[in-house]
């Protein structure tokens, strides 16, 4: 019966050990239903200039639509350059880009690869040709985005508030194209409402996340440019922001359109990329974020969220359910009555996991796509049948995490397709809901 006591305090120290870390996250869950409707932002004092900053890689086929979206932003064309960083490129992204009217650089460097070192490329370009003062921020894309018609002047509000750091409302280009691109879209678009958009009304910091992002021209200077190169290293630049006292804002009213991965294979390799950046930066931040919990006066909430964030805790549902399966082969066959009890015991734990991870993923889908429905691109029959697969997606990142902790990875380029490919995405003001 010792066996049986045990194996019952394990499961249970587990639960509520996993129950107790991520309560405050049902509090922000409660916060994005109860504030659903996001209050319009006050009109800046003034408009400010800024430049935007694309770093691309053989991305010919997309870079021109990127383009052409900022140059019809609703916002003076004067006070607002577009630059764009071709990086080891062996296809005419640069001439593309050129035609239509970015100023564009060019690096080919094959040892220092990734977005963080073509950032602090770019960077270090405009400030040598432009003066270090020339832009009051800086706005990062990605490649293959499409930005909203409103997109500089919803955040040039939020910047006039006095946020140094803010990121935006990611939307998706292609979430109706398979379950993927879908799993994708809801996890990115629950991000913004139950993650961004509480922490943003409790005060607390936001987490940038690849891309549609500001970055005032103060913060460069703080940081000495971009050194940050880490395989995440959008997650560590947050991470850093909130060490070191600096809160992330989030403009719900901004929407950047973003295209994912339709293959299972491009999609494990940018995933297994995200896995292993993680741990680089738990590695590199979380005893300093520790640290920020008990000592932080502004920010003791915000490094615990962030700790949360980056900490492989998923080993820890994993050992549960590792755990219960070699109790269960260990004592399946003995003929003892209690062992049959144990037996019970560990079955019923065993379901109970896989049918909470399927029952709470489907809600916690099918909340983000309610609240988010008039701004999702798919049919009715598209959004209800991706929530269902939606916890088949976040399951897959559980051998993902685990090759990640062995596997020396590096960044690997990822095909990105023409708006065209997919249904037309109307990029005028949909920030309303």
């Amino acid at each position: 019966m010792e066996t049986l006591r045990f194996v019952i305090n394990v499961n249970m120290a587990i639960v509520v050990l996993m129950t107790v870390a991520y309560l405050y996250q049902y509090l922000y869950t409660i916060i994005g239903l109860i504030f659903r409707k996001v209050r319009p932002e006050k009109e800046a004092s003034r408009l400010h200039k800024f430049a935007t900053l694309i770093c691309a890689r053989n991305e010919e086929g997309v870079i021109g639509e990127l383009i052409d979206s900022l140059k019809k932003q609703n916002y003076p064309s004067d006070l607002l350059d577009i630059y764009v960083l071709a990086d080891n490129c062996t296809d005419s992204t640069a001439r593309t880009a050129r035609e239509a009217g970015a100023i564009v650089y060019e690096r080919y460097n094959q040892k220092q690869i990734g977005k963080g070192y073509a950032l602090d490329t770019l960077l270090s370009n405009i400030k040598e040709d432009k003066g270090q003062d020339a832009y009051d921020g800086y706005f990062i894309f990605d490649a293959d985005n499409i930005v909203d018609l409103n997109f500089v002047n919803e955040m040039n509000k939020t910047f006039d508030r006095g946020y140094e750091v803010i990121t935006c409302y990611r939307n998706s280009k292609n979430f109706s194209a398979n379950w993927i691109t879908a799993g994708y879209s809801i996890w990115f678009l629950r991000e913004a409402r139950f993650l961004n958009y509480p922490r943003m009304l409790l005060g607390n910091s936001c987490a940038v996340s690849g891309t549609g992002f500001f970055v005032s021209q103060r913060m460069i200077d703080e940081n000495n440019g971009w050194p940050f190169h880490l395989l995440t290293e959008d997650i560590q630049f947050s991470v850093n922001c909130v060490i070191n006292g600096h809160k992330i804002g989030y403009c719900d009213s901004a929407i950047v359109y973003d295209e994912q991965p339709t293959s299972f294979s491009q999609s494990w390799n940018q995933r297994l990329r995200w896995a292993k950046g993680f741990f680089q930066v738990n590695k590199k931040y979380a005893l300093r974020l520790v640290k920020g919990i008990f000592t932080s006066s502004a920010a003791k909430m915000s490094c615990y969220d962030f700790l949360m964030t980056v900490a492989p805790c998923v080993f820890l549902a994993v050992f549960a359910v590792v755990f219960n399966l070699l109790i269960l082969l260990g004592v399946a066959f003995q003929p003892h009555f209690w062992m049959h009890l144990i037996v019970i015991q560990a079955s019923r734990y065993l379901m109970f996991t896989v049918v909470d991870f399927y029952i709470g993923l489907v809600i916690y889908g099918a909340l983000t796509v309610a609240c988010e429905w008039k701004r999702i691109k798919a049919t009715s029959w598209q959004k209800v049948r991706y929530i269902l697969l939606f916890p088949i997606f976040m399951a897959t990142y559980v051998p993902i995490t685990f090759v990640a902790l062995k596997r020396n990875v590096s960044w690997t380029h990822i095909e990105h397709n023409s708006v065209s490919k997919f249904d037309t995405i109307a990029i005028g003001s949909q920030s309303g809901h």
